[in-house]
């Protein structure tokens, strides 16, 4: 019987994710790393593996149901069951919502909210399947409450992360699954590129307690409090790991 819990991680080539895969590890944890891009995720594998923690990389197109339910089938495959199941990988696009191109809108839409869903159910049925008390982490973000120019399909994907999140938890709750939301701000990771092109950062950072980026372990530390036992009051909530952006000017 495998003792140690099973963390699979979507999004994991790089920021939050790559930051929680490896937080996860260092902790004992066995780690599945998921992502689109091959050779960043083989690299977070490599960088964990580096350093004595367990963890495989599964090629993953979160958008497909079908890939995400293999990469579930493969963590069971690979270790024996699943624990938590963090729902992180997502793409951002920054243009004028009349501007917008429609094939850019659906492939945010595609990933940011379809994958989470599919995440959702796919570690859902196999959770309940294996009578498993898992925890579920969906990435939304402070612009799931907070308008901000550019960035309409953003918007609407954060916002259904919050309302998936709490309608999944009330559904799951009977099966001993958490489901929580984490919602960062102005993180440091190759998502807010197009902030920093269009000159926003330094308007954006005097938002944030402290004038600074928020650094992805950050992010990756609170995920890992959340997931453990001793947080197991908090259930349907989303979390603002944002370091008072929501809340602060």
């Amino acid at each position: 019987m495998n003792s140690k819990r099973v963390v699979v991680i979507t999004g994991g080539a790089s920021g939050i994710g790559r930051q929680a895969a490896m937080k996860f590890a260092k902790k004992g944890d066995q780690v599945v790393v998921a992502d689109f891009n091959e050779t960043s995720g083989q690299e977070t594998v490599n960088l964990i593996t580096s350093n004595g923690g367990e963890a495989v990389f599964v090629k993953t197109d979160v958008s497909k149901y079908e890939e995400v339910e293999f990469l579930v089938e493969k963590a069971v495959e690979t270790y024996g069951k699943i624990d938590v199941m963090f729902n992180n990988a997502g793409i951002g696009r920054s243009t004028p919502v009349l501007d917008q191109n429609l094939n850019d809108y659906h492939s945010v839409i595609n990933v940011n909210q379809h994958g989470v869903a599919h995440g959702i159910i796919a570690a859902g049925k196999k959770m309940r399947e294996l009578n498993s008390k898992g925890v579920i982490i969906n990435t939304a973000s402070v612009f799931g409450f907070l308008a901000s120019p550019g960035t309409f399909a953003y918007h609407a994907t954060k916002g259904a992360v919050i309302m998936m999140t709490k309608s999944a938890a009330l559904e799951l709750a009977q099966y001993g699954i958490r489901v929580i939301a984490v919602a960062p701000g102005v993180v440091d990771t190759p998502i807010i590129q197009g902030y920093k092109d269009s000159g926003l950062i330094e308007s954006m950072k005097a938002k944030v307690m402290g004038n600074k980026l928020t650094q992805p372990e950050q992010i990756a530390d609170s995920i890992y409090l959340l997931s453990l036992e001793e947080a197991s009051a908090i259930n349907g909530s989303v979390v603002m790991v944002d370091e008072g952006y929501a809340s602060f000017k």
